[in-house]
């Protein structure tokens, strides 16, 4: 329970820090913070995007640094979550083989700046669509499976 509070304080902590940067904000006209950039928006926009950038590292830090002590204490658990990546992997290096690394045209006909033929770039931008198309047909594939399981429980 102590540790409940402890956690209480820290949010709230976070919380009003939070609001008082950005009623800061709101205490300048929206005009000089538009035109005075050395002074105005360095001295209160700044700190609140600064104090968001580190709450957010930390969030992320916290979050996979929480995710792994929990794989390691479960082993099971590592097993499974290892054997999902794996085929995750499988799934990437077919996206990968299938997609191609044409010349990107925009709406004149002209190739678009970094749209070369055999840029690595549309490559993997094509193995990004053919993931997403693979991945949404898999789970296409699992939402009719439980559909029709659902129809015939009933």
């Amino acid at each position: 329970m102590k540790s409940n509070k402890i956690l209480n304080f820290v949010i709230a902590a976070i919380a009003i820090i939070g609001g008082i940067l950005f009623i800061r904000i709101f205490m300048e006209d929206a005009e000089d913070i538009v035109d005075n950039v050395d002074n105005l928006q360095n001295t209160v926009v700044s700190p609140l995007i600064s104090y968001s950038y580190w709450l957010f590292i930390a969030a992320v830090v916290i979050t996979i640094g929480l995710s792994l002590w929990s794989l390691i204490r479960n082993p099971e658990n590592l097993k499974k979550t290892l054997g999902g990546l794996a085929v995750l992997g499988v799934l990437l290096a077919v996206a990968y083989f299938l997609s191609d690394s044409n010349a990107v045209y925009n709406a004149a006909g002209n190739i678009e700046p970094g749209g070369e033929e055999g840029s690595s770039i549309n490559h993997w931008v094509g193995t990004g669509i053919w993931y997403s198309i693979i991945l949404g047909g898999i789970a296409g594939i699992f939402f009719v499976w439980d559909l029709l399981k659902g129809l015939v429980k009933s």
